[in-house]
């Protein structure tokens, strides 16, 4: 397995403010081997984004010595692809596209996906969505995206997140299983699930389906998105999630995402990972 750093990790990182080649060289200080990158309304890489910028990207990477291991973006809280307005709800699958054509130009395999939201649990003023509507949607949506994925060979990794929507581990696999493409899988939180589930419960039961991992520490007593926490500092069994990653022969990127980023927790969270990776 590879060690990789959010780009969210780092200060300036959630606002596309940071440089992605001083990144780079952070990350590769740090003892890291590969960073995941952020498509954002701000920033380097945004929806609009061109191959040739991709290509000085990728140029920066290969020059400070790392690799990329994926691509996220936090706008689809902000454009379901199961929002009620079919104006946000459009928009949502046009940066999906967008993430997918930038994800080829990167030489990536992966981008994560946010399936929809039946509810968003830190905007107060989002109007929950019936489950069953955001199902049907989600399902509508992404199989709409399905040829551009196919056509780029970019798989959608669908995470698990605090959306109230594929709550159950039997849920998200009959989900991804529905669409019968090697181009929708899971990209599996590990410090999300600690609210509701045990994180190798659902990496034994998502198998060879989980594409990325993300790697997130949690305070189950704490009960709110106060509690994650530094990794290795929280509840989650470590012992328990190697385990289950070696047990389905998952050997990609594990990617920290430490976020809101925070003095230091870029240089304190590479040798926690080394902790956990010494499980294997």
């Amino acid at each position: 397995m590879k060690k990789s750093i959010s780009y969210w990790s780092f200060e300036g990182g959630l606002e596309g403010t940071k440089d992605i080649g001083e990144c780079f060289r952070e990350a590769k200080d740090a003892g890291y081997e590969a960073v995941e990158l952020a498509v954002g309304p701000e920033g380097e890489i945004t929806p609009e984004t061109g191959e040739k910028d991709c290509i000085k990207i990728l140029d920066q990477a290969q020059n400070a010595g790392i690799e990329i291991s994926s691509l996220a973006s936090g706008l689809f809280w902000e454009y379901p692809l199961t929002d009620n307005s079919p104006e946000k709800a459009a928009e949502g699958k046009r940066i999906a596209a967008r993430m997918l054509e930038i994800a080829s130009w990167l030489e990536l395999d992966t981008v994560l996906v946010i399936p929809g939201a039946v509810d968003i649990f830190f905007n107060p003023d989002f109007q929950p969505v019936p489950y069953d509507r955001v199902y049907d949607r989600s399902v509508a949506a992404l199989k709409e995206l399905l040829p551009a994925a196919e056509k780029h060979k970019v798989c959608m990794g669908i995470e698990n997140v605090w959306n109230k929507f594929l709550l159950s581990p039997l849920e998200m696999r009959d989900f991804l299983d529905s669409f019968e493409s090697e181009y929708i899988g899971s990209y599996f939180d590990v410090g999300n699930v600690m609210l509701f589930g045990y994180p190798e419960h659902w990496i034994n039961i998502l198998g060879e389906r989980i594409k990325k991992v993300h790697l997130k520490d949690f305070k189950t007593s704490v009960g709110t998105a106060e509690g994650f926490c530094d990794l290795t500092e929280g509840d989650v069994d470590w012992p328990a999630v190697m385990s289950a990653l070696n047990g389905i022969g998952y050997d990609g990127y594990l990617t920290a995402e430490m976020v809101p980023p925070h003095p230091g927790v870029v240089s304190k969270t590479s040798p926690a990972m080394d902790n956990i990776l010494s499980l294997t």
